[in-house]
């Protein structure tokens, strides 16, 4: 079966080149995929799928029907979605559309996600089960997946798989890791609020920026010092906005961040936390204070069995020299966590970066892929769904 989806990959590989291209030039805000997901609506249609268009507003899916009687649906999910960046790459086909840009590869992931679609369509009757597309909006403001979860897109699916581009490993390489994969993200919003007074008598007011300052001070140093070293935590204050003129203290502060974090546990104790110390620090110096804390998105968690597919079908499908096993997680997020939260998945990094030039960063202007990516993305999920079919006779057969 290896051998048939890469020659189908390999026959499709200029299609794709094709597609991604294409969507590149044209990106989508979150939440505004309409051109997008009828693009990608037309794409599954002419391979024969079933397709429901404003799953999650502006989301997709495809349903592929096996010719086995295993009734279990695997889904495979990608996101479509760009983001508010200029584009700097001086590509042919860069974004036609100022000041958007696929600065994080989704544009990527929708053609691994297609790609895959047409290779298992052209293999259905080989495939005991079923295969669900997720083409997901909004995965940049991690609404999309709860929109698509609402709209009952994961339902009857019994496994998940899931691809993210990455610039530091080098194309026609994927990255494994089992565990934890990306971090619970957060929102954080602290009010503080002293009394103004004259900027030369302090001792008259309550110094609301003086106090903010003490908060965010605080926090950073009570991690190292209160938190498990081992479970990480990352607390950013993006933001903060306060004061009224440069002699007059200032009575209102606002800050607004995201937190990070790893460990379950530790994700779950964290609104308390941070409310401790900021009531604290505001009771020392008699200032009043309210938190908006936000839950986000929890950690991507790989399944571990899952995982195992994905690397089995990696090390088959490129040999051991291109498969990484990641030591480390990320703390950047992903709302794929969500799906997770209805069956078990996986998703691994898929490697687009250049070796020979310089390969910058996700969501930076100058962002661009190694296009053979595209290639090692499609086989390696085609593969690891028809594998975890095997897999799972396997273990029911012993």
């Amino acid at each position: 079966m290896l051998s048939q989806i890469k020659d189908i990959a390999e026959k499709l590989s200029p299609r794709l080149i094709e597609i991604r291209r294409h969507i590149h030039a044209h990106p989508e805000l979150s939440g505004q995929e309409y051109q997008t997901a009828a693009y990608v609506a037309g794409v599954l249609s002419s391979c024969g799928i079933h397709v429901q268009e404003n799953v999650g507003k502006t989301g997709v899916v495809g349903n592929l029907t096996g010719n086995g009687t295993d009734q279990r649906t695997v889904a495979i999910r990608t996101d479509m979605d760009a983001l508010p960046i200029e584009e700097r790459t001086n590509l042919d086909f860069a974004s036609c559309k100022p000041g958007i840009m696929h600065a994080c590869g989704h544009d990527v992931h929708t053609t691994v996600g297609l790609g895959t679609a047409m290779i298992l369509a052209e293999l259905a009757e080989h495939l005991p089960g079923n295969v669900r597309f997720l083409f997901q909006p909004a995965e940049e403001i991690a609404q999309g997946a709860s929109w698509m979860v609402q709209d009952g897109a994961m339902r009857e699916v019994k496994a998940i798989f899931g691809v993210h581009v990455f610039p530091s490993i080098p194309a026609r390489s994927v990255g494994i890791r089992y565990g934890a994969l990306t971090a619970a993200a957060d929102d954080l919003e602290i009010f503080i609020q002293g009394e103004s007074g004259h900027g030369a008598r302090p001792h008259e007011a309550i110094d609301a920026i003086w106090i903010a300052s003490q908060v965010i001070t605080t926090l950073q140093q009570a991690i190292s010092r209160t938190q498990n070293p081992l479970r990480p935590i990352v607390l950013t204050i993006g933001q903060i906005n306060g004061g009224r003129a440069a002699n007059v203290i200032a009575d209102q502060v606002r800050m607004a961040g995201t937190v990070r974090s790893l460990h379950p546990e530790t994700h779950a104790n964290l609104p308390q936390w941070v409310e401790d110390i900021v009531a604290n620090v505001c009771s020392t110096y008699n200032a009043k204070y309210e938190i908006n804390y936000r839950r986000r998105v929890p950690s991507v968690q790989n399944d571990m069995e899952l995982t195992k597919i994905l690397e089995s079908a990696s090390r088959e499908a490129w040999g051991n020299g291109n498969v990484q096993i990641l030591p480390e997680p990320s703390l950047g997020s992903e709302d794929f966590s969500l799906f997770l939260e209805h069956a078990p998945g996986s998703m691994f990094r898929l490697g687009v970066g250049f070796p020979d030039k310089a390969n910058y960063p996700l969501h930076h202007p100058q962002f661009e892929i190694d296009e053979s990516a595209i290639l090692t993305g499609v086989v390696t999920l085609a593969y690891s769904v028809y594998k975890y079919w095997q897999t799972e006779k396997s273990m029911s057969e012993s």
